[in-house]
């Protein structure tokens, strides 16, 4: 009987020391230890008392004041040095308890409100394992802070009589920053602002900071859409020192250099881009060499001629590494005075190229590469509204040409995708504002033809650019480049998509990567028009892995292209100046470059460009949000475009905002999510609201300072 009761004692002495080192930082009393070890027999939960006092003698616990414990201080000292350790990056969320995404693992490292050790969102941490239980989450702590991701913190000044604070923006920023009176610079209550950590005390809840930029009153469009970059530490002006520097180059084009190229200002050359454009990079030109036979030129403006390494124009490419297109502006990567004009290829002026030149038959087959420096003069600046207008009423300036362009883009197409390209269509949402940046209407523009015809030759010289470098004969190591890789899809995701699609009728092979990409077209064109359409395609585009910038080529999945790169946008994007000038070297015949630096400036324009899109993404919500803040208690037809335990997301059909009905505010039943099959379910009434499902519903509110936006179910 004894033996019994210590090996009872003995085990729970264990759970209740196990349960401490899992919580470091609690304190507890021994009625609260009983109910969180509800693994533990009711009749053994009596043993507790007397354990913590053991415990306490042991100094392993302390009493932090009556019947209330902690680990001891030494102990979690220890702990520090105890694994298993795991490094990643922190996921806050805004109830303060986070997850840490880490190679190591194949799942998120769950982190307690407690145990974030000062970590914010987008810190690398090294984070304690705790011992696994069965069937729960991998758990643990964070015990030390490797790399702050950001230390600038946009936020609502909020005044009190002998302090201040910064509310932050970001819902990722679970935590308001201390401002002392004396840290102000200047900002008053209410205004939106920029604040610097600078201090977090060991005993301090919250960090200190000050104010290092006062940014105006929130709601104002310059104030938000400056607070936007700000919060991704996003430039939006030139210092004067690089626009002084932009000043100085010369737009003279000399004879020496135009001898040093092929001329093609005598060959039909056209741009075709935005009605708002300013920077065009690229042109394309048509000659005919008979019934059969064409050349076409991709001209991409020779920006690396202008932008030198080791002067300033070029530290501030590369920093920037990306230009932002937000709703209302483009931030440009390069001052306007290249952007916009030396560099653009206006029309009806000569300018410098660095072309793609290929000889192809009238179905597309590729017949000659060619690929050197030009100096091209564009005929003509056509916008994609002209380019379709004429693919349709077969009228219109160049009409031939772009026949001509068009019949051998859709060949291509055609080709790529029997070659197991995937076919997502791409919709993009825009605006129509006034001049202080109101949105007055919603819409979006999808790809047509004049679109595809663009893209199908950029690609292709994209395409012939990665393999004149990367395609190496007789096994020998291809020379340092520049790729835009693309892997294939997340086998758990695919798995999990594969299942859930079968229950609905569809199948899809996953044996092969083609067999893969094929299933992805076959199952987006047979639910074309049903009403799982809008469903899959978000699942099916949930499960690709993201496209990024390496010197290490694995190829394009999404493409199918075995090479590919970024070459035909050098004014708005930094990987593409640096081909340029690899492909000049490589084709002047320059040995290989040091690949430990391409790769790291490949790591660095893959996180800007994430950056820049998150920006972009922003600004979209904000004008959605502004678009219906003055149209509460409107209805309108949405989709639900995401489900999790706090509600559904909808997306409205008629302008794309999205906004979220929260599942308290479904009081019809009590709904609980059903993670496996994307959807809520009625506990009572079985009633199921699942992805893709088409719902009406009414706008409940707009907070436009938080970006959110509530719905209601229509009636």
């Amino acid at each position: 009987m004894n033996k019994t009761k210590d090996t009872i004692k003995e085990v729970l002495i264990e759970k209740v020391k196990s349960f401490f080192i899992s919580n470091p930082k609690v304190k507890y009393n021994y009625k609260q230890i009983g109910k969180r070890l509800s693994d533990t027999d009711n009749k053994d939960r009596k043993y507790i008392n007397g354990i913590l006092h053991q415990l306490a003698k042991e100094n392993f616990i302390v009493e932090a004041y009556k019947g209330k414990y902690v680990l001891n201080p030494l102990e979690v000292e220890k702990l520090k040095h105890v694994g298993p350790f795991v490094t990643g990056i922190v996921d806050m969320k805004q109830t303060g308890k986070a997850y840490v995404i880490t190679p190591d693992l194949l799942e998120d490292v769950r982190i307690s409100s407690n145990n974030t050790s000062k970590a914010l969102h987008g810190d690398k941490v090294k984070v304690r394992l705790f011992p696994k239980r069965k069937t729960a989450k991998m758990e643990g702590e964070i015990i030390e802070i490797l790399v702050r991701k950001k230390t600038k913190f946009v936020g609502i000044v909020e005044k009190h009589k002998n302090f201040a604070f910064l509310i932050p923006d970001n819902k990722s920023t679970p935590i308001d920053i201390f401002i002392p009176l004396d840290q102000l610079n200047g900002a008053k209550e209410g205004q939106k602002a920029v604040a610097e950590l600078t201090d977090w005390p060991d005993q301090a809840k919250n960090p200190f900071g000050r104010i290092i930029q006062v940014l105006g009153k929130p709601g104002e469009n310059e104030v938000e859409i400056h607070a936007i970059l700000a919060e991704y530490n996003l430039p939006y002006t030139f210092t004067e020192e690089v626009e002084k520097e932009a000043q100085q180059i010369s737009d003279k084009i000399t004879e020496e250099e135009i001898q040093k190229r092929k001329d093609y200002r005598k060959i039909t050359t056209f741009t075709i881009d935005p009605f708002d454009a300013k920077d065009f990079d690229d042109a394309i030109s048509v000659e005919k060499l008979d019934e059969n036979n064409f050349r076409i030129g991709v001209h991409i403006a020779d920006v690396s001629h202008y932008v030198v390494e080791n002067t300033l124009l070029e530290e501030e490419a590369y920093s920037r590494a990306t230009s932002i297109y937000l709703v209302d502006r483009v931030v440009p990567m390069l001052p306007e005075r290249l952007s916009n004009f030396i560099c653009s290829l206006r029309p009806n002026e000569d300018k410098l190229t660095f072309s793609v030149i290929f000889d192809m038959t009238a179905t597309g087959k590729i017949n000659a590469v060619w690929m050197g420096k030009t100096i091209t003069n564009s005929d003509r600046r056509f916008t994609y509204e002209e380019v379709q207008e004429i693919i349709e009423t077969g009228n219109g300036d160049y009409k031939e040409e772009v026949h001509i362009l068009n019949n051998i883009a859709k060949d291509v197409r055609k080709k790529r995708m029997k070659n197991g390209a995937i076919g997502f269509d791409k919709k993009e949402v825009k605006f129509n504002l006034d001049d202080k940046g109101k949105p007055l209407s919603v819409y979006y523009k999808e790809q047509k033809d004049a679109h595809k015809l663009v893209e199908e030759f950029m690609l292709l010289a994209n395409k012939a650019v990665a393999e004149k470098t990367g395609k190496v004969k007789g096994g020998s190591k291809p020379k340092t480049f520049v790729y835009r890789i693309h892997d294939i899809p997340n086998p758990e995701k695919l798995n999990k998509l594969s299942e859930f699609v079968s229950k609905l009728g569809y199948s899809m092979k996953t044996d092969s990567r083609k067999s893969i990409s094929k299933s992805f077209n076959t199952l987006l064109k047979d639910s074309e028009g049903k009403g799982e359409e809008n469903l899959i395609e978000t699942l099916a585009i949930r499960s690709m892995a993201k496209a990024e910038y390496s010197t290490q080529n694995i190829g394009h999945y999404g493409l199918a292209f075995d090479y590919y790169s970024h070459f035909t946008s050098p004014i708005r994007r930094y990987p593409d100046l640096m081909v340029h000038r690899l492909l000049f070297a490589y084709l002047n015949n320059a040995g290989s470059f040091s690949s430990d630096i391409y790769e790291e400036k490949c790591i660095h324009s893959t996180e800007m460009e994430k950056l820049a899109q998150s920006a972009e993404r922003d600004s979209i919500k904000l004008k959605q949000v502004e678009f219906l803040a003055d149209k509460v208690g409107q209805e309108f037809e949405g989709v639900i475009s995401g489900v999790s335990k706090w509600g559904l997301f909808v997306e409205l059909i008629e302008n794309k905002c999205e906004g979220m009905i929260r599942l308290k505010d479904l009081d019809d039943d009590f709904y609980y999510l059903d993670e496996d099959n994307y959807q809520v379910i009625g506990h009572n009434s079985k009633r199921k609201f699942k992805l893709g499902d088409k719902i009406n519903i009414v706008i409940k509110s707009v907070d436009a300072q938080r970006k959110e936006i509530d719905f209601v179910l229509a009636d």
